[in-house]
Order: C-alpha cells, then sequence, then structure tokens
C-alpha cells in the first residue's frame, strides 16, 4: 500500500512520566523507542514525523493536533504511538482503532514473538460511555488515519520483561519496524545500490539535495527529457559524482571514515572535528560536513516554514532557499538547512 507517512508518537513525557519501576521510566524509553524509529524509517527513505523529540509535556488534544497536522487526516497515514505496560502482566501488545483491522498490530506481534517477546495480543478496546466509540485517545480522536498502540512489555513484570525491555529494546523497534514495512510492502531488500525509488512530494530537486549530486547528472544518468517523476519510478544515482566545492557528504554503504577523507583528500582528524565525532561509527544516510566555514545548520521543528526560518536568522528566503536547493519553499521535520553567513 502506499502511503503519505508515518507520525511516530513518543507516549507521556516532561510532567507525565507514565508507569515508572524497576529502572524504568515510560517516557524516557517511549522517547529513545521514538528517536531510533525515527532514524530507521528515515534512513529508508520513508516520510515520518516524530510527535516529540524531546522531553516535553504534551497534552492529549495538543499530542492529536500534532498527529493529524504532520501528514494530514487521511487513512494512508500511519501512527505508531510507543508505550510501555504496567499491571503485572508479561510481554507485548497492540491496540488498533475501531475503524481499522488487525493486519497491521498482527504483523508487529508476529515481528515481535520472532525477535523473542512473548506475545498477550492484539486488540481493540471500546469507550465505556460511547461503545461506538474508541476508549483510548490515541485512536478515539486521531480522525481517519491509522493509529496502533504498541505496548512493547510490562516494567513491573513477574517474568522476563524488565531484563527484556533493558537489554532488547532495540531488537524490539527493529521487529516493530519490520512489521510496518510488510504491511505498507516495503522491499528493501531488491533495491540496489545506487538507486533511489521516487516517493510522493519527491521532485529532482529534493533528490539531488540529498544526495549531493547535480539535477543534470541525474537527469543524463538517466536518460530524462523533463523533470517529471512518478511514485515508484526508480532514479539511478551518480553516486560517484564528487565536486571540490561540495558542504557535505551522504553517507553510503559500505563507507568509513577513512574512505571518505580519503576522497576529498582530508585526514580522518579534520573530518571528526569540523563534524564533533567522538568515535568512528557511521550510518547510512548521516551527513557529513566537509568544510568549517562560516555556514551554520539549522534542524526543522515542528511548526517551521522556510519563511519563519529565514526571518529568525536576517536572511532572505531566496537565499535560504537557494544554498539549500530548494524550489518549492517545502520544509520538513527534521531537516537540516545551511544557514548563510549567519551565527546559529
Amino acid at each position: 500500500m502506499n502511503i503519505r507517512g508515518i507520525v511516530i508518537d513518543a507516549g507521556h513525557g516532561g510532567d507525565d512520566p507514565g508507569a515508572t519501576g524497576n529502572g524504568i521510566v515510560e517516557k524516557d524509553y517511549t522517547l529513545k523507542i521514538s528517536k531510533y524509529m525515527y532514524d530507521k524509517l528515515k534512513e529508508l527513505g520513508i516520510p515520518v514525523i516524530l510527535t516529540r523529540d524531546s522531553d516535553i509535556t504534551l497534552t492529549p488534544s495538543e499530542r492529536v493536533k500534532r498527529v493529524k497536522n504532520a501528514f494530514g487526516d487521511y487513512k494512508d497515514v500511519l501512527v505508531i504511538s510507543n508505550h510501555i505496560n504496567a499491571g503485572g502482566g508479561d510481554g507485548a501488545e497492540v491496540i488498533y482503532a475501531l475503524r481499522n483491522d488487525s493486519t497491521l498490530a498482527n504483523n508487529i506481534l508476529s515481528k515481535l514473538a520472532s525477535a523473542g517477546q512473548n506475545i498477550r495480543g492484539a486488540y481493540q478496546r471500546r469507550g465505556t460511555v460511547n461503545k461506538d466509540k474508541d476508549y483510548y485517545f490515541m485512536q478515539r480522536n486521531t480522525g481517519n488515519t491509522e493509529a496502533i498502540t504498541v505496548e512493547y512489555g510490562f516494567l513491573d513484570s513477574k517474568g522476563d520483561d524488565v531484563s527484556q525491555l533493558k537489554n532488547n529494546w532495540k531488537k524490539y523497534v527493529d521487529a516493530t519496524i519490520e512489521g510496518i514495512l510488510d504491511y505498507i510492502g516495503y522491499d528493501n531488500n531488491n533495491i540496489e545500490e545506487g538507486v533511489y525509488i521516487v516517493k510522493k512530494g519527491d521532485n529532482l530537486y529534493s533528490i539531488a539535495n540529498k544526495y549531493n549530486v547535480l539535477v543534470s547528472d541525474i537527469m543524463i544518468l538517466n536518460n530524462l527529457d523533463n523533470e517529471d517523476l512518478y511514485i515508484g519510478q526508480k532514479i539511478k544515482i551518480p553516486m560517484n559524482t564528487f565536486n571540490s566545492n561540495d558542504t557535505y557528504y551522504i553517507v553510503k554503504k559500505g563507507d568509513n571514515l577513512y574512505s571518505i577523507a580519503n576522497k576529498y583528500n582530508m585526514t580522518v582528524s579534520e573530518l571528526k572535528s569540523i563534524n564533533n565525532l567522538v568515535t568512528d561509527n557511521l550510518y547510512v544516510g548521516q551527513k557529513l560536513y566537509l568544510t568549517d566555514n562560516d555556514n551554520n545548520i539549522y534542524v526543522v521543528k515542528l511548526g517551521d516554514t522556510l519563511y519563519s526560518i529565514a526571518k529568525r536568522y536576517n536572511v532572505s528566503v531566496n537565499d535560504l532557499a537557494h544554498i539549500n536547493n530548494i524550489s518549492n519553499n517545502i520544509v520538513v521535520v527534521g531537516q537540516e538547512l545551511i544557514i548563510p553567513n549567519k551565527k546559529v
């Protein structure tokens, strides 16, 4: 199925710690689970937004507003609300809305079981006052979206959940992601290296910016006569196109600090210093800056627009769009923007 995007909701936060016990605070675990999930999905090129990326308090109405504003109130928007359970049980549960079937929920539970977690089941819960509405606000108030709540285990379990949550939470998040990818029909194994699959909202400028290459090089490599693209189209990326004027490099499969530094006639120490790296670890899709100049980087946050960012740093919208290869004035949460010649 085609989806507009995935909203990841880190349950609780700020003044609301959620459940606590055995060295686990729910709001902390849901945040690190959600940020890890966000990074993984973004790496795959899937449109994704977080309801919160820090320890802030969100009322139910504000949380729902952020869900609906992310990609709109549509059936092809997935909402994954991450939680840790309490109450003395053991194992994972997934709650799904009355408006949806159990396919996504059971996909995730199946993957969690394969990852070694006990499974309690997928279920819906009707309201106590109005039986036609969901009991939980994340399902009840999120409109037409497909909203599920994943409870990864019980922090007060008498079984093995406590140690599993502390030691295996990344494994369980990976399993949840696999369940989501199966559900939407995403097959990353059949995508050859150096090929990008066009998604909703893409254009040649955004793809060129993503891989730090020229639009003209993409068009020549793919024998394109115009800039029209369609969803699902395979675009070859000129992965070996490097420019001495490049300001950053996107890490690709097989890269390491030495190989990247060598390509740009730098030392590993210089590359680590510019990017404030304390280890040699890299991940696919990571942006490494190649020069330490007067430009600064701003990460787009919820509610930002190109105009508001330009106004904040006293630069023109045109200059901001030009330096970041933006052709449509659209920015997305998590996007990194170069601020021309201004100190952030």
